[in-house]
C-alpha cells in the first residue's frame, strides 16, 4: 500500500505498478479518499480493507513555510498520523517505511549527517517530522524510518520544476548559495525503496530503524540550479546569492547532507552522484 499517491514519491512508486521495475509486486494506492490524514483515526479500517503486507508511507504535510502557521494540523499529519499507522501495521504485522526528512537537524554540521546523530529541528516542520519519527519508532520498532533530502521530480511542484519554469523568458536567476545538501530525484528513490522492500521480508533486522537515502555527492540550491541550466537553458546565466536574498517564514538547515552507505550496503547496491540522477531525470522529461 502506497500514500500520498498524489505527490512526488507516491506518484512515482505508483508510475511502476505492472512495469519490471514492480517485479512481482501489486502496488495498491491509497488516497486521501480512502484515509485523510487530517482524521487518521481510521486507519485500521483502511488496511483491512486493502489488506496489504507492506505499507510505504509518503503522505506528509510538506510546506515548510506554511507549517509555522498551521502548527496544529502538521503535527496530525505529520506526527500523529504516522503513529497511528505504525500500531496498526504492527498489529496486523504488516512491514512499514515511513518517509522522514533532513529537516530533523539542525544544520551546524561539516559532515554528512548519520542516522543515529543528534536531532535538532529549527522549525515547526522539522519538529513535526521528527515527532513523526518517535511515534513510528515508539510503536513499531521493526519499522523503517528513512529520511531524504531535496526531493525532485520531473512532476509535480519542486525546485527543478520551478527553475525550468523560471528559465523560461530569463537571461539570468539567482539562486541562494549557502545551503548545502544533496538533491534526491524521487525516480532512484521509489526504485530503491522496492528493492528495500525486498531486503526488509528477507533481513528484517537490516531494515529496522533510521536509515538515510540519498545520492552521492554535495552541492548547494545555486549548483544545483546551475547544473539544471547547463542541460536545459544553457544561455541562462545562474548568480549565486546568500539565504538573506529571499527571507522565508521558516529557517532551513545551512546544511543537511544525509549519510546514504549504509542504505546502499544493506540492498549491496551502489548509489548513483546527483549529477547522474539529475541527467536521467531531464531525460525523461519532454522539452518544452
Amino acid at each position: 500500500m502506497v500514500t500520498g499517491v498524489s505527490g512526488q514519491l507516491g506518484g512515482r512508486l505508483m508510475s511502476f505498478s505492472g512495469t519490471q521495475v514492480a517485479a512481482e509486486k501489486t502496488l495498491l494506492p491509497c488516497g486521501r479518499d480512502l484515509w485523510d490524514l487530517a482524521e487518521p483515526e481510521g486507519i485500521g479500517q483502511v488496511l483491512d480493507a486493502l489488506n496489504p503486507n507492506a505499507v510505504v508511507h509518503c503522505a506528509a504535510f510538506t510546506a515548510v513555510d506554511a507549517a509555522e502557521d498551521a502548527q496544529g494540523q502538521a503535527n496530525t499529519i505529520n506526527a500523529v498520523a504516522p503513529g497511528l499507522l505504525a500500531a496498526a501495521c504492527a498489529e496486523r504485522g504488516i512491514k512499514l517505511i515511513h518517509i522522514s526528512t533532513d529537516y530533523v537537524f539542525e544544520g551546524s554540521a561539516n559532515a554528512p549527517y548519520q542516522p543515529d546523530d543528534p536531532t535538532g529541528p529549527i522549525g515547526a516542520y522539522g519538529a513535526s517530522k521528527l515527532a513523526g519519527e518517535k511515534a513510528v519508532a515508539l510503536a513499531d520498532p521493526t519499522a523503517s524510518i528513512i529520511r531524504v533530502s531535496w526531493l525532485y521530480d520531473s512532476q509535480g511542484e519542486n525546485f527543478l520544476n520551478t527553475m525550468l519554469r523560471l528559465s523560461e523568458g530569463r537571461s539570468e536567476l539567482t539562486v541562494v548559495d549557502d545551503q548545502w545538501g544533496c538533491p534526491t530525484h524521487a525516480g532512484h528513490l521509489a526504485q530503491d525503496l522496492l528493492l528495500w522492500l525486498d531486503t526488509m521480508f528477507e533481513d528484517p533486522k537490516k531494515t529496522a530503524g533510521i536509515q538515510h537515502y540519498g545520492h552521492e555527492g554535495i552541492t548547494t540550491w545555486h549548483g544545483f540550479a546551475s547544473a539544471i541550466m547547463a542541460q536545459r537553458a544553457p544561455h541562462v546565466k545562474v548568480l549565486p546569492v546568500p539565504s538573506s536574498a529571499f527571507p522565508t517564514k521558516a529557517k532551513r538547515p545551512a546544511y543537511s547532507k544525509l549519510d546514504e552507505s549504509s542504505f546502499f550496503q544493506s540492498i549491496a547496491g551502489q548509489p548513483v552522484t546527483w549529477q547522474a540522477a539529475l541527467q536521467a531525470c531531464l531525460e525523461s522529461t519532454p522539452l518544452s
